[in-house]
């Protein structure tokens, strides 16, 4: 019988671990649609309780795998001192019998980038350290036998982002299935690296310390051009969003892409490329898929279909181009 999770239950957990919690605060925390999270404060030590949810928190029914935390832990565990620019959480325990994880919290003060662009600050390290950090994760696992072995299913990549995203949003739009069914399937065939599955600005959390890249429970060995067109999605539906500040954040997307660039390994020119292949099928999928960007009213919502079904139809992989239509 699996227990859930909650500020009310949480110090007992900590205690049955090992980390006596008498005296810590318990915050639970924006876990997104597929987890609780609750962040742990004690006067000698900071954590955040992780534990996966079997129906996703959305009006679509949206069912995955909660065993999805365990490869998460395994992912933060496989890239400690692989990714350059920043770097992930440490695990601290795992609960497998209540698919719950315990791991390091970032420093006190850290944002999330989402909120630091909504708040108006485009800051370029932010984009360098993503750019950065995903092209060493990339050229770390290129190819990799370990990392294929041991990320190699992507059951969990199909129920969180394929299915919810690209088919459910093929059969809302039948008018683009050919496009997102010869997409998977053209990703389907570049398995090359580890992919994050979620590389988007809620993920990368900021401080002075540096950047934290967080939840790694869709991670699969597969496709990186998805991460990329991932990122590069979430900055554009950002400036349609706020398109006073569309020059800032197309600046940000350069700021990306030339900093992937030079993390990137030999035989990986084509991931830029192929990103902006998943671009507009991201775009589409934000508004009608099972996950719409909860920013976006009525009218960003049409703006996004026009601008995803101007890129199927006469496609650009120029980072400036794409904002400017």
């Amino acid at each position: 019988m699996v227990t859930d999770l909650s500020p009310g239950n949480a110090a007992a957990w900590l205690t049955r671990h090992g980390m006596p919690a008498g005296d810590a605060r318990f915050n639970e925390l924006g876990g997104g649609v597929s987890n609780t999270v609750i962040q742990v404060e004690g006067p000698a030590f900071r954590a955040v309780l992780k534990q996966s949810v079997g129906k996703l928190r959305v009006e679509q029914e949206w069912l995955a795998d909660r065993g999805r935390i365990f490869r998460e832990a395994a992912a933060m565990r496989w890239v400690e001192g692989r990714l350059h620019g920043g770097r992930a959480p440490g695990i601290l325990w795992e609960d497998r019998e209540n698919f719950a994880i315990a791991m390091e919290s970032a420093p006190a003060g850290a944002e999330m980038w989402k909120n630091r662009l909504f708040g108006g600050e485009f800051e370029a390290a932010c984009a360098a350290a993503a750019g950065t950090m995903l092209g060493s994760l990339i050229g770390a696992s290129w190819n990799d036998p370990e990392a294929r072995r041991i990320f190699g299913d992507r059951t969990v990549f199909r129920q969180l982002r394929i299915d919810p995203y690209y088919r459910f949003t093929a059969g809302i739009a039948p008018e683009h299935a050919d496009y997102f069914h010869d997409l998977i399937r053209r990703s389907d065939a570049r398995q090359v690296s580890l992919v994050h599955g979620d590389w988007s600005p809620k993920n990368l959390l900021v401080s002075r310390e540096g950047v934290w890249a967080i939840d790694w429970e869709a991670i699969h060995f597969g496709d990186p051009s998805f991460d990329t067109g991932f990122l590069l999605n979430h900055l554009l539906l950002k400036s349609i969003a706020m398109p006073q500040h569309r020059a800032e954040l197309a600046h940000l997307a350069e700021v990306f892409t030339a900093a992937l660039a030079e993390e990137l390994p030999a035989g990986a020119e084509w991931v830029e490329d192929a990103a902006f292949e998943h671009l507009p099928a991201l775009l589409l999928a934000r508004v009608d898929g099972k996950s719409p960007a909860e920013y976006l009213d009525a009218g960003m919502c049409d703006r996004a279909r026009s601008i995803a079904r101007d890129l199927m139809r006469h496609p650009t992989a120029v980072v400036t181009e794409v904002f400017r239509r």
